[in-house]
């Protein structure tokens, strides 16, 4: 009989590991299905883009899993249980039970409300392709001089209130960071971060923790309060509750816990990848949610569900990190160079480089996830993102 392979959601994460492992296992010994809500896969990493009004190109996953091998089931997931091993999901055709014999859990997170009073009922959030056209419908009906908040100082927001700003110079753009900002970079990444948010006019409050968000203002644990049309929430994720009502493990973030071949610790015939996966890397610290760490994590799962049904070798080496890579609009970025842990080293690529850079990822993610069956070798990347970075060598600060 084939061995059943489910893949539960089409993100970065999950339509990788689909493709890879329709590319290392054959069609005759393994039946992969793929599960996703949607019937088109979304680049969460443009939505900041979509928000302010670009075009982004539509990628249908049938199109994009055509002749691959791997089954697309268009339906959401509503419960699983990883000790029968099933998964129930509901379609436009009603309720179904799946079964599986290994099952890969990539169905990501969402925005994260903090429990802050007020964030749901009136802030706006760029972490899935609705949230983002809501926002844009919103945005296109401001009047001149109007002022959208951004709350949080992290790279969502970073890279939403930069776009923002360079898109609509007639609103007014003010970012609230609960520390200072970009205070988890190097020196010069923090000095031209500033230079850019200067000149674009953004209005910077740090230190500044939101206690509470009304229709047009925020308030802050310090007691100010900040005026704003629009207030867009970006302070970080919340993975899939789905995972918290199975008996899998669990770290204190609700993500499943996983060995380095991103295997459950509890439960061997479950692996957990992107953000909904809490992994190991360099230094025994925990892999943070982004695709960053989501793509890499997609190949090693599904090189390892491949290496154990074959008889491969597997890899257990720690996943690590080389940059973090912030578009600050069209024409500007930043990359920070940092140590496999993740931590800023002084070496830094600013100016229209570093967009190219930063666009070039984008360009290559996506191309992975649609060509599923080639991929694209890490080497290969790193070599054509050297290749931008050689050419911006005057704008390296190193």
């Amino acid at each position: 009989m084939q061995h059943r392979i489910i893949v539960l959601g089409a993100g970065y994460s999950g339509a990788i590991a689909a493709g890879r492992l329709a590319k290392r296992l054959r069609r005759e010994d393994v039946a992969i299905t793929l599960v996703n809500a949607e019937p088109d896969f979304v680049e969460r990493v443009r939505m900041h883009q979509l928000a302010v009004g670009q075009e982004l190109k539509p990628r249908p996953l049938r199109e994009m899993f055509a002749g691959t091998g791997v089954e697309l089931q268009l339906a959401t997931v509503t419960s699983i249980d990883v000790d029968r091993k099933t998964v129930a999901v509901e379609s436009a055709d009603g309720s179904e039970q799946l079964s599986y014999d290994t099952l890969v859990y990539a169905l990501g997170s969402a925005w994260n409300a903090g429990g802050v009073p007020g964030v749901t009922e009136h802030a706006h959030q760029i972490a899935s392709r609705p949230g983002a056209l809501r926002l844009r419908e919103r945005l296109a009906a401001l009047a001149e001089g109007e002022t959208v908040l951004v709350v949080g100082g992290g790279l969502t927001g970073l890279e939403f209130a930069t776009e923002v700003a360079e898109a609509r110079p007639d609103l007014d753009i003010a970012l609230a960071a609960r520390g200072e900002l970009g205070d988890w970079l190097s020196p010069k990444g923090r000095a031209h971060l500033r230079k850019v948010t200067d000149g674009l006019g953004i209005t910077v409050y740090e230190n500044a923790a939101v206690s509470a968000v009304e229709a047009d203002r925020v308030t802050t644990a310090d007691g100010r309060t900040i005026p704003a049309a629009v207030t867009v929430w970006t302070t970080g994720f919340a993975v899939h509750p789905l995972a918290k009502t199975t008996s899998l493990e669990l770290a204190d973030t609700d993500r499943i816990v996983v060995d380095a071949t991103m295997r459950s610790l509890s439960h061997p015939d479950v692996y957990a990848i992107g953000d909904a996966g809490h992994a190991l890397g360099a230094g025994d610290k925990p892999l943070r949610m982004s695709c960053a760490s989501g793509t890499p994590m997609a190949w090693r799962a599904a090189d390892s569900i491949a290496a154990r049904l074959t008889g491969g070798k597997l890899t257990s080496t720690p996943l690590h990190y080389f940059n973090q890579c912030i578009s600050l609009g069209r024409k500007e970025g930043l990359i920070q160079f940092v140590t496999a842990d993740d931590r800023a080293v002084d070496r830094t690529l600013t100016g229209r480089f570093a967009a190219r850079y930063k666009e070039l990822i984008c360009k290559s993610a996506a191309w992975g996830v649609a060509n599923p069956t080639l991929g694209i070798p890490v080497r290969r990347r790193r070599v054509e993102a050297d290749r931008v970075a050689s050419k911006g060598t005057a704008r390296v600060a190193a």
